[in-house]
């Protein structure tokens, strides 16, 4: 249970930092605010993620949110600290820009790290009622009796998957460019600063 809810707020964390990364890129915005916006919406989607479920399950919108600040606001927490300092700390790898190899090998390594991180956080809350132990038995009423049956569902499994194919997509992109016309490459290096 504490790898399924790690790998809920991972995928959250994942989904969000890309984002703000593309938003940032695209704005040529600086490197503080990308990050701002990477983090902001690494919470919004993690949340979102969680909040699905409860929502599938029949939990009105204050329910379920409020339940899901309480059990996954640490462990996104966590993530995003760990996540960023990893970046951080990998020579190049802020600047590495979206269609650099760099940059999607970092993140790759970053989230791994952040996973390790967080998951520890969460097997202890668990332990003790907290985090994800605060919404886990709602999950069990989204079976397929669901009162919102529209509501998808995700389980693990899909979530790594998608986890996983986003990385390497975004880095079989970034070695393509890197690996094509040297104008192209340097045009999009261009574009992204």
């Amino acid at each position: 249970m504490a790898a399924s809810a790690t790998l809920h707020c991972l995928t959250g964390c994942a989904i969000g930092e890309i984002v703000g990364l593309i938003i940032g890129t695209a704005a040529g915005l600086g490197t503080a605010t990308t990050v701002a916006i990477s983090v902001t919406l690494a919470f919004l989607f993690g949340y979102a993620l969680s909040t699905l479920p409860l929502l599938k399950a029949g939990l009105a919108v204050g329910t379920a949110l409020s339940l899901v600040l309480a059990a996954d606001t640490l462990s996104i927490l966590t993530m995003e600290i760990v996540d960023n300092l990893v970046m951080v700390v990998i020579p190049g790898a802020m600047d590495a820009g979206l269609v650099n190899p760099k940059f999607w090998i970092s993140m790759m390594i970053a989230l791994a790290v952040a996973f390790l991180a967080a998951f520890p956080l969460n097997r202890y809350l668990l332990q003790r009622g907290k985090g994800h132990a605060l919404t886990h038995h709602h999950h069990h009423g989204s079976s397929a009796g669901s009162s919102r049956p529209w509501i998808p569902a995700f389980s693990s499994g899909a979530l790594a998957a998608v986890i996983v194919a986003f990385m390497l997509g975004g880095l079989l992109v970034s070695v393509a460019a890197d690996t094509s016309d040297p104008d192209v490459s340097h045009s999009a290096d261009r574009l992204e600063r």
